[in-house]
């Protein structure tokens, strides 16, 4: 993995937000403790002001004076010179869920969109939870069967934000039963990484391409580089999916995993 090139914080949905907060406290601390300047993005959510609201009043009973909500509802607000400087002056960025179409396709190719491509390589930390946490690979998924074992075409894929590339990653992992959409995700291209990010619990990737767990549950890693066969490119839709010689991590709090060697870190 070569294109790592700032610091991540990938949420899986539902963080904690009444409790130890540990997983918004660790993006507070990232972005700078109390002398953070912190952007929250709704442009995920249905309801973006309301969802703009909670956690503008959650990053700041945490101890950050300086939160802004920026809402972009449309392409044209996504060319505001005023926009692309409040992005240019935070310390973090903040993506919630909602609809992870909603992002690419409002700040796709936008000089917001190119903003935060020059914030993340100068080391700023993008968070995003949920929808957030999807559209921050170069490819997403967008939806698809949580129900399923892996089958052809029970997925949909569009292109992604492209801060975290030769990924795919997928929230709300255990509890909505995803591991069948990220397998079939993985065999369509075994170069890339599954990465599946359980409800409470992020991944924290830094410029070094190492990746550390956060939170109470758990992170899914698929890899199918090294694998011996998949009958995927001879499916119809609904036919079930081979893959051998798959590897899968499974890693809780604390456990880390070598993004550029693609293995856990046991040291």
């Amino acid at each position: 993995m070569e294109k790592i090139e700032g610091n991540l914080l990938i949420i899986g949905g539902a963080e904690d937000k009444e409790k130890d907060c540990t997983i918004l406290r660790e993006f507070v601390k990232l972005a700078g403790s109390g002398e953070a300047k912190i952007v929250i993005m709704p442009t995920a959510a249905d309801q973006p002001e309301a969802v703009g609201k909670l956690y503008n009043s959650l990053f700041k009973d945490l101890g950050v004076r300086d939160v802004e909500v920026l809402k972009i509802e449309s392409r044209y607000d996504a060319f505001s010179k005023v926009a692309q400087k409040t992005i240019e002056e935070a310390t973090g960025v903040f993506f919630t869920g909602g609809d992870q179409l909603k992002i690419t396709s409002l700040l796709g190719g936008t000089p917001v969109d190119f903003s935060l491509q020059r914030a993340y390589k100068s080391g700023v930390v993008i968070a995003g939870t949920s929808a957030g946490a999807a559209a921050m690979s170069a490819t997403m998924i967008i939806g698809g069967n949580s129900d399923s074992s892996p089958q052809m075409g029970i997925l949909n894929m569009a292109p992604g934000m492209a801060l975290f590339n030769q990924v795919v990653i997928d929230q709300h992992f255990a509890q909505r039963g995803r591991l069948g959409r990220l397998i079939s995700a993985v065999a369509q291209n075994p170069y890339i990484l599954g990465i599946g990010i359980d409800e409470d619990t992020a991944i924290l990737v830094d410029a070094q391409a190492n990746l550390k767990v956060i939170g109470s549950q758990t992170v899914t890693i698929v890899d199918g580089y090294n694998s011996s066969y998949t009958n995927v490119s001879e499916l119809r839709p609904k036919q079930a999916l081979a893959i051998t010689d798959a590897v899968v991590h499974i890693l809780p709090n604390g456990y880390r995993f070598d993004l550029k060697n693609r293995k856990p870190v046991t040291d």
